[in-house]
């Protein structure tokens, strides 16, 4: 029986540990939130667990409901979830056990020697910006005045300042701004796909009468596809429809040319120049989003025999968490402690981009926030990519 089983099977409702008999799912987010901020502000030491999926009867004994599969697929993206709405950044894993026959989940909440923890943007009414929990026994107890001061004034003993922190881009110095080539995105395989798609249809539209329109449809499409590709013949609202799914149906072709091919791997780096370590370090980056960068919100998928296989998930565990947001793109990365004196590496596997021709001449800033129990108040700048 592995770990998480024993912890599932044997541990009872205490501050350290939560049980819920359902998943969270996407009803469920404001809870969500709540209790892993309550969880973090826990007056404990060590990992902290949220168990869904279990829960006790009428007479107290533990019962395995089960969690669907679907709830591990990322939506939600549970982590996404925290790293976007709760401040310092916070170390949390979601995954399944099988315990007596039933699947439930299990959300492992890392060592939080950062608090207090609390709501870094407004989710809803009822939770704000600045709202902080703490779980006392069995229950989550919203923070007042009062207790938020105490675990500040708590941190704050022995602080480190935040201007003792220099963070940039690796070189003989410590940079503040990176040049990063631009690509053509013309080779990018669902723009290959889309660009004989839209041949076709233009083929299908200089030909009205139907016989010769399908006699130049089948040679078209045998030079843009292949002889070896059957035709099917199709109206042009079907090739259009078709269209609209290339970048699903390409996704695993497009993110190798991205991140792969034509990638541009970013590092940062991070030098304590104060005498004291800085303790339990997290690091919160923000750039804005735009349709000509790309970044990688995993590492791509290695092409084998004409397939594309998954990297095993201790090689995703070394790349950093990373959420696309419509207007903004959201890095987060633990760095635990840092020791004064040597530039350290941020990434443990560098941050992989890909930038388009149409941000060539331009700039981009990041904004980063470096989070630790024992900075004064968080490390603040920017940094800047120029195309």
């Amino acid at each position: 029986m592995n770990r998480l089983a024993r912890i599932v099977r044997s541990a009872t409702p205490s501050t350290a540990v939560q049980f819920q008999k359902k998943a969270y799912g996407k009803s469920g987010v404001e809870r969500f939130l709540r209790d892993v901020i309550a969880m973090a502000n826990a007056s404990v030491e060590g990992t902290r667990y949220i168990i869904t999926g279990t829960d006790f009867d009428k007479k107290d004994r533990k019962r395995m409901y089960g969690v669907d599969r679907a709830d591990f697929s990322g939506k939600p993206a549970y982590q996404s979830l925290a790293n976007d709405h709760i401040e310092p950044p916070i170390r949390i894993r979601y995954q399944p056990v099988t315990v007596e026959g039933e699947r439930v989940g299990v959300f492992e909440i890392g060592d939080c020697q950062d608090r207090p923890y609390m709501m870094r943007v407004d989710y809803s009414e009822t939770l704000r910006r600045g709202d902080a929990y703490a779980r006392i026994n069995n229950g989550a107890v919203k923070l007042g005045r009062r207790q938020l001061q105490s675990l500040f004034e708590r941190k704050f003993q022995d602080s480190v300042s935040a201007a003792n922190v220099e963070i940039g881009f690796p070189g003989d110095i410590i940079h503040k701004e990176l040049k990063v080539a631009t690509r053509s995105f013309v080779e990018l395989p669902s723009m290959v796909a889309g660009a004989k798609l839209h041949e076709l249809i233009e083929a299908k539209q200089r030909v009205h009468a139907s016989a010769s329109n399908t006699i130049v449809a089948r040679l078209t499409h045998a030079r843009l596809f292949g002889t070896d590709s059957p035709y099917e013949e199709r109206s042009t609202d079907e090739i259009i429809h078709e269209m609209q799914k290339l970048e699903r149906r390409y996704k695993h072709q497009d993110d190798h040319f991205l991140f792969e091919e034509n990638v541009t791997p970013i590092q940062i780096v991070l030098l304590n120049q104060g005498d004291e370590e800085i303790h339990d370090a997290s690091l919160a980056l923000v750039m804005p989003n735009h349709d000509a960068l790309h970044v990688a919100t995993q590492l791509p998928r290695i092409p084998r025999d004409e397939k594309f296989i998954e990297r095993t998930p201790a090689e995703q565990a070394g790349y950093p968490s990373v959420s696309l947001h419509d207007d903004s793109i959201h890095i987060s990365v633990k760095l635990g402690d840092i020791q004064p004196g040597e530039p350290v590496d941020v990434f443990e596997l560098p941050l992989r981009i890909c930038v388009g021709d149409e941000l060539k001449d331009r700039r981009l800033g990041i904004q980063y926030s470096l989070f630790a129990q024992n900075l004064r108040t968080p490390a603040k700048g920017k940094i800047r990519l120029l195309f």
